[in-house]
């Protein structure tokens, strides 16, 4: 699984979210920004991020993900 694949379900899974991705493609670390984790606890963001990709983590396609879930005040 590339970088850009990651990216693009992450972008799709997200509302409003601008996606940076490091890493290689089936371990990666992720910046998701978006003003739909407003409010919401870092457990709560992680969660959401991780539903966007949890089909390709349980296949194996992803194996590690490293995620930071922030709204645009928090960047």
């Amino acid at each position: 699984m590339t970088l850009e694949e990651v990216q693009a379900k992450l972008e799709a899974g997200i509302q409003n979210s601008t996606v940076t991705m490091e890493g290689d493609g089936c371990n990666c670390s992720t910046l998701v920004v978006s003003p739909i984790f407003e409010g919401l606890s870092l457990l709560a963001r992680q969660k959401m991020v991780l539903a966007a990709v949890r089909t390709d983590i349980d296949s194996g396609e992803l194996h590690a993900l490293s995620i930071k879930a922030r709204t645009p005040s928090e960047v």
